[in-house]
Order: C-alpha cells, then sequence, then structure tokens
C-alpha cells in the first residue's frame, strides 16, 4: 500500500462567507459585512495546515473573484489544491452570517460548492490520505453526494479513516428524510462523528438527550461520538465505555461563534493523528475553539504558536 503522505483530505464545501460587523444583530438589521474564507471542511482544513500536518482540499469554485480570493488564501497557508476544481458556470458559493457569540443566523446563496465531481478524488489520494472528512452541508446536493459516498466508502476500504461534521440545516436541506438517509450511509462506514446539540434539535426536533443521541449515532455503527455543547463544552462517547466530559475553556470576552465547532473539531483531529488519547483529543478540541472564539472569522495566522499552545 502507498505511504500515508496525506494526512487530511478535507472534502466539501469551500465558499465566502461575509460575517455582519454589527455584534447581536439579525441579518435584516445588518448594514456592514467583512469577507472571510468559510465552509466547514475548509475551516478544518485551514486550521490543521496551520497546526503543521499535510492537508489537501477537495472543492468546487466559480470561475470568479471569490474564486480567485479562496485559492489565494489556501495557498497563503499551505493547503494543497491541486484537486479543487474551477467551474465556469457556476459562481462561488456566499454566505451571509450574522455576528454572534451563540448559533449565528445565516443566508446562504448557493453555487458551485455542490458541483463535486469524481474527477476530483483520485484512487491514489484516497491511498494516501490519513483521515478523509466531510460534512453534512457537503452531502446535501448532487453531483457533490454521489462522489462523496462513493470516495468514502472506497477510503474505508483501503483503510482510512473517516471523519464526519454532522452540521445540518433545514434551509439548507430541507428534505430531513433524505438527509436521514445520507446520513445513515455514512455512517455505516464508521466515520468519527461531531454533531452539536443544535444539529440534532434540527435534524430530530427538541427532546433528545445525550444517552439517546448517543445510542441512536452508535446503532448506525460508528464507534466514536462527539457532542458539542457549546458553553457546556463536549461529550465523546466510545463505544464499550464510559462517556468523556469536559468544560468549555474559559473565555473572558467572546468575539465571534462562527467557526467554533471547526476549530473544535480540527484540534480533535491534529490529537487523532497524534496519536493521543480520547481525553486529549476532546481537550485539545476546546482549547482550539477557545482560540476560535477571541477571533472574528477565523483562528489567526499564526502557526507555530497554535503548536506550541496545543503540546501535550
Amino acid at each position: 500500500m502507498s505511504e500515508r503522505t496525506i494526512d487530511i483530505l478535507s472534502v466539501g464545501e469551500t465558499l465566502i462567507d461575509f460575517i455582519g460587523t454589527q455584534p447581536e444583530h439579525p441579518i435584516s438589521k445588518t448594514k456592514d459585512y467583512h469577507r472571510y474564507l468559510g465552509g466547514s471542511p475548509t475551516n478544518v482544513a485551514m486550521n490543521m495546515s496551520r497546526l503543521g500536518v499535510n492537508v489537501e482540499m477537495v472543492a468546487t469554485i466559480g470561475d470568479d473573484g471569490f474564486g480567485e480570493y479562496i485559492m489565494k488564501r489556501f495557498a497563503e497557508n499551505n493547503v494543497n489544491t491541486e484537486s479543487i476544481r474551477v467551474s465556469e458556470s457556476v459562481p462561488t458559493t456566499v454566505i451571509f452570517v450574522s455576528r454572534t457569540t451563540g448559533t449565528p443566523e445565516f443566508v446562504a446563496l448557493r453555487g458551485a460548492d455542490s458541483e463535486i465531481i469524481w474527477d476530483q478524488i483520485s484512487e491514489e489520494k484516497l491511498k494516501k490520505c490519513k483521515i478523509f472528512h466531510t460534512s453534512c452541508f457537503a452531502l446535501s446536493k448532487e453531483p457533490a453526494r454521489s462522489t462523496i459516498l462513493e470516495s468514502a466508502r472506497r477510503a474505508a476500504e483501503l483503510g482510512c479513516q473517516l471523519s464526519i461534521d454532522i452540521n445540518y440545516s433545514e434551509k439548507i436541506w430541507p428534505d430531513t428524510k433524505a438527509a436521514t438517509n445520507t446520513i445513515t450511509e455514512y455512517c455505516s462506514l464508521n466515520p468519527i462523528v461531531k454533531v452539536s446539540q443544535d444539529d440534532v434539535d434540527r435534524l430530530f426536533g427538541p427532546g433528545m438527550n445525550h444517552e439517546e443521541i448517543f445510542e441512536y449515532i452508535h446503532g448506525l455503527g460508528v464507534d466514536v461520538v462527539c457532542l458539542t455543547l457549546g458553553k457546556d463544552g463536549a461529550k465523546l462517547s466510545e463505544r464499550g465505555k464510559e462517556v468523556i466530559q469536559f468544560s468549555a475553556l474559559k473565555v473572558e470576552k467572546i468575539m465571534d461563534a462562527t467557526g467554533a465547532g471547526d476549530a473544535f473539531w480540527s484540534g480533535f483531529l491534529f490529537a487523532t493523528l497524534a496519536g493521543k488519547s480520547k481525553e486529549e483529543q476532546l481537550k485539545t478540541g476546546l482549547k482550539m475553539a477557545a482560540i476560535k472564539l477571541q477571533n472574528v472569522g477565523r483562528i489567526p495566522d499564526f502557526a507555530t504558536e497554535l503548536s506550541n499552545f496545543l503540546e501535550f
């Protein structure tokens, strides 16, 4: 088998987030926005590259100024972009997001993000990657859905560890039944799963307790489930073992919650690649989330300091 030289193959949406500059204003009252690179798999790719691991992004952008900006940001952060496709017919996806310390409001203008095709993910890349990561957002539309499911199945057969952020939103995927069926199919391949309380409430309706959430997802074929709880920290359930829980780190002034879950997962996967215990994986995720909460739009560009901060 080929040497696994790609630490993480991050597959899914890359887009432009326009985050409001007025704190705690709904979109209807937000006058000004600032541009950031966004998308859950994109945030994970950028964060992990800053931590010094080898990252490759699989995505589709438009042949426009936003797409050009995205490629520039990836290049600045040493993310491999050879599997990013440029569409000449569909524009780059854009999302407007409210700035808040809680769950943000957003309006998505979908474009090229869902145009991921099979040619972008070669067999050779699947043989070389250690972690294959994607999101519920990425699975919400064709042809990306079929491409990602087939690639994930092949990656699993080749011994790659799968990962998914079940970042479900009815605004992105109104057909809850189709979403559930797709999530079930992906989870049957035993990925590491990240899900938030908000995701669960949107997907299944409020009322499921944490034990029921873990039982349900384990029942789909998943060994490790991480449930993020915002200011209350996170829980991790590994099949057959006691649930681990840690509180969130104290942050004196929260600047922006957008991307905090992605920062958490970046830290978690970073510790996973380092072969650390589940306790350390959870703690490292919470450290990264704390860094993100103190910054608007993204974690800062200081890889050396980040790596030192996350030393075990």
